[in-house]
């Protein structure tokens, strides 16, 4: 394949726009980040037709913007291309793409749902899913990670948070499949033109499904949060069938997407960097808190989000105009030399850790974040510390995506029986 960057020699950056570039190995990407960061300013990326966006690919630079939600806008649509308006009045507006008060208040209504007594309640569930997975991986000895494990503790854990019924997960876990395997990846006509339809239906009954356990969790509250959510009173207000599902569908994707990516990158990092390894199993619970910051940091699961300016503002050397388009790389400000010496070593040990794996701060910062940590942690306790020597085997399969780091599947073996 020939690299994207010798195409573009008089345009640095726009090799950002050749669905070739994100087909490139990971460290021949970090190196066409790294010659961006250099530059005096950020540079635009043609996307055809007139249209483009400004790349931010500094760790300043993308939290300056994170924090400066009036002027560097989520909606109306952080994903490219951005949602259709008859999509987002079908199914409801995702907390991603709202701005000011109405992301506000539903980010409220949110946040007053994970009461501590449902936090608690997950977190020592957590730590029992990840134990009967890693039972059922000793017990049935599988070969390829992604499905037996990463996928599992994820979708397991937000399907009990959410009181989920067991006979709908089936089909929820397929869903979230269908509805990420193809995002940000190059295709051809005829699957976009299939695709959108497939997963719109796939929404639909998604969609259906939460409505009507809202509806039974109104009549009949539960210990669950969707029953927390449809019951919650923020000024008056809870969720509402299309904003339920909404936030589900965001839980979904974000919540099992981003932490089974997580996941599975680091165990082949685990399997990559011996040393480390080692070091963890040494004291787990010295180490673990810092192996998994730097387990997201260095593998950064969403690569970018996408922003649009709301009135002039400087940054980073550029002036920007209203409605200019700006992507915010998270994977290359994690790589920021100026933030992390020896930025592409993993080093369990590195602090501090100021990754943006979880969005740059401000009012968009994940709320999933803790949750993802302790999933994380309970995984890699049961993994490393049973006697199976578990490791990654060969490279990951990974999806090509310009949106998040995703992998398709790993094998996986044990040094011992």
């Amino acid at each position: 394949m020939t690299v994207p960057t010798q195409r573009y020699p008089d345009r640095p950056g726009q090799e950002l726009a050749d669905p070739a570039f994100w087909q490139l190995p990971p460290g021949e990407r970090q190196a066409a980040f790294a010659r961006l960061r250099a530059l005096d300013a950020p540079v635009f990326v043609a996307e055809g037709r007139g249209r483009g966006h400004w790349a931010l690919v500094r760790h300043a630079d993308v939290q300056e913007a994170s924090r400066l939600p009036k002027v560097f806008a989520s909606a109306p649509g952080v994903t490219t291309p951005e949602p259709a308006r008859w999509v987002r009045a079908l199914f409801g507006d995702s907390m991603v793409n709202l701005d000011g008060p109405d992301h506000a208040q539903l980010r409220k209504i949110v946040q007053r749902a994970f009461t501590p007594r449902l936090l608690a309640a997950a977190e020592a569930d957590i730590h029992a899913v990840a134990a009967r997975i890693v039972d059922d991986v000793l017990a049935e000895r599988p070969d390829e990670f992604v499905s037996a494990v990463a996928s599992r503790l994820p979708l397991e854990v937000i399907c009990n948070m959410m009181g989920i019924p067991e006979h709908y997960r089936p089909e929820i876990a397929d869903w979230v499949n269908h509805a990420s395997e193809n995002i940000g990846v190059e295709r051809g006509l005829t699957a976009r033109l299939r695709m959108p339809g497939r997963g719109l239906r796939a929404l639909a009954r998604m969609q259906r499904m939460v409505a009507g356990i809202g509806r039974e969790r109104r009549r009949n509250p539960q210990d669950d949060l969707i029953s927390a959510l449809v019951r919650a009173n923020v000024d008056g207000q809870a969720l509402g069938a299309r904003q339920l599902g909404a936030f589900f569908s965001l839980l979904m994707v974000a919540g099992v997407e981003t932490t089974r990516n997580a996941i599975t990158h680091g165990l082949t990092l685990l399997t990559d960097f011996p040393d480390q390894r080692d070091l963890l199993l040494g004291d787990f619970e010295r180490y673990a808190d810092g192996a998994v910051d730097e387990m997201i940091r260095h593998s950064t699961p969403i690569i970018q989000f996408r922003r649009t300016v709301t009135a002039e503002h400087e940054l980073g050397g550029h002036t920007f105009a209203p409605g200019d388009k700006v992507v915010l790389y998270y994977a290359s400000a994690n790589r920021d030399e100026a933030v992390f010496p020896d930025p592409d070593a993993f080093d369990i040990t590195r602090s501090p850790n100021p990754h943006l794996g979880f969005g740059g701060g401000g009012p968009h910062f994940c709320l999933g974040a803790h949750l993802a940590r302790v999933e994380m942690k309970a995984l890699f306790r049961e993994l490393l510390t049973r006697p199976v020597g578990l490791r990654a085997v060969g490279l990951p399969d990974l999806a090509g995506s310009n949106f998040d780091n995703r992998v398709r599947s790993l094998r996986f073996a044990f040094d011992r029986p």
